[in-house]
């Protein structure tokens, strides 16, 4: 078994890669639980953000997440140490969900050479973080020096959305109904950021969506030389078909990137935002 075969490497499904993606790069997800109403589903597998949205326009609800629990995690790391595996799993930030702390409860039950990483992020941004471990592993690296290089890469993720409408957030308690009603009275579209493993708002944009995400591209890019350009996410929620290359286009003015990628936003980060929202996240340099 070689190197890279004999790392099993895995994600919850927080971390937005395409199913190309997770084939191409030999990635497992462990679905997150979203509940509409009574009725649970596998996040990305029994459900979806369009059927999120449309529950939300119908009973006004929005819909309730739950981590992967500990019972689905042992049960993949117990079937991987089974094959002679060494495991890394990366979660989204233990600021934001117990899926960390679960995945690491069930590391310890499993056995040896199960390495939980705590990305500090979310969407994309744990994405990129997944990626690198597998670039790792076909460099030969090990697996316990790969989740200490993803631990001591996760502060360089910088991960962003631009918000079309503040109603998820406000739903979600993550904004107060005067905040959400003069935001959307005045046309402002938030910039939700993820700093020290957590969201929160940054600068305001006012406009049309087009608008915004120029301006909004210009101020993470323009006149900046910390910037890891070798990979870069473009992720979105149930956006203009348009925007997407847009924000190519605007980004490609300003800064080459050697890979664009882009992705659906999957429920988690589409309950949170709801539609339209649209961010990009990359790594800075060492």
């Amino acid at each position: 078994m070689s190197n890279e075969q004999s790392i099993f490497i895995s994600a919850d499904s927080t971390c937005d890669l395409s199913f190309a993606l997770l084939e191409a790069f030999d990635i497992s997800t462990m679905p997150l639980y979203i509940t509409m109403g009574e009725n649970t589903f596998r996040d990305g597998i029994d459900t979806s953000p369009e059927a999120m949205f449309d529950f939300v326009a119908r009973t006004g609800e929005l819909p309730k997440t739950a981590a992967v629990s500990v019972a689905d995690y042992l049960f993949a790391f117990r079937a991987q140490h089974a094959k002679g595996r060494d495991v890394i799993h990366v979660d989204i930030s233990a600021d934001m969900s117990a899926c960390y702390q679960s995945a690491c409860i069930a590391a310890k039950e499993a056995g040896d050479n199960v390495y939980v990483v705590d990305s500090r992020n979310l969407s994309t941004g744990t994405g990129l973080l997944v990626l690198m471990a597998r670039e790792l592993a076909r460099q030969g690296m090990e697996a316990k020096r790969i989740a200490e290089a993803l631990r001591k890469a996760a502060p360089r993720v910088e991960t962003s959305f631009v918000v079309d409408t503040l109603t998820y957030l406000h739903k979600g308690g993550r904004c107060s109904a005067v905040a959400a009603l003069g935001a959307n009275l005045l046309s402002l579209k938030p910039c939700i950021e993820v700093k020290d493993g957590r969201m929160g708002v940054g600068k305001k944009y006012k406009g049309t969506m087009k608008r915004c995400l120029h301006d909004y591209i210009e101020d993470r890019l323009r006149d900046r030389d910390d910037i890891d350009t070798r990979r870069v996410f473009i992720t979105y929620s149930k956006i203009d078909p348009a925007l997407p290359a847009y924000v190519r286009e605007v980004m490609d003015a300003i800064l080459h990137f050697d890979e664009i990628l882009y992705a659906d936003a999957g429920c988690t980060i589409s309950g949170h935002c709801g539609p339209g929202t649209l961010g990009i996240m990359f790594m800075r340099k060492e």
